[in-house]
């Protein structure tokens, strides 16, 4: 024996049928919470926040400015001795 039942009703209607909470209102109150830490998280990733997070102290890299720069002025001057 074979019984085939088709019952046509919306996903609301079968979950109070059923006795299932409407976790609507959660599922909106938490995808405002998600949205706002996903906001805060890529605005922390912003390229000047990323650097002041990593080098908070940016006079460390002035040593390493003044070597390049010094460098590169050398790399621009001909070469003095005896040929």
């Amino acid at each position: 024996m074979k019984i085939t039942l088709d019952v046509d009703c919306t996903p609301e209607e079968a979950r109070a049928f059923f006795g299932l909470p409407d976790v609507k209102p959660l599922q909106e109150a938490m995808l405002k919470e998600v949205e706002q830490r996903l906001k805060a998280s890529l605005a922390a990733m912003q390229p000047e926040a990323l650097f002041r997070m990593w080098l908070p102290d940016a006079s460390a890299l002035e040593p390493w400015r003044q070597f390049f720069a010094n460098l590169l002025q050398g790399a621009g001057q001909p070469k003095t001795g005896s040929s």
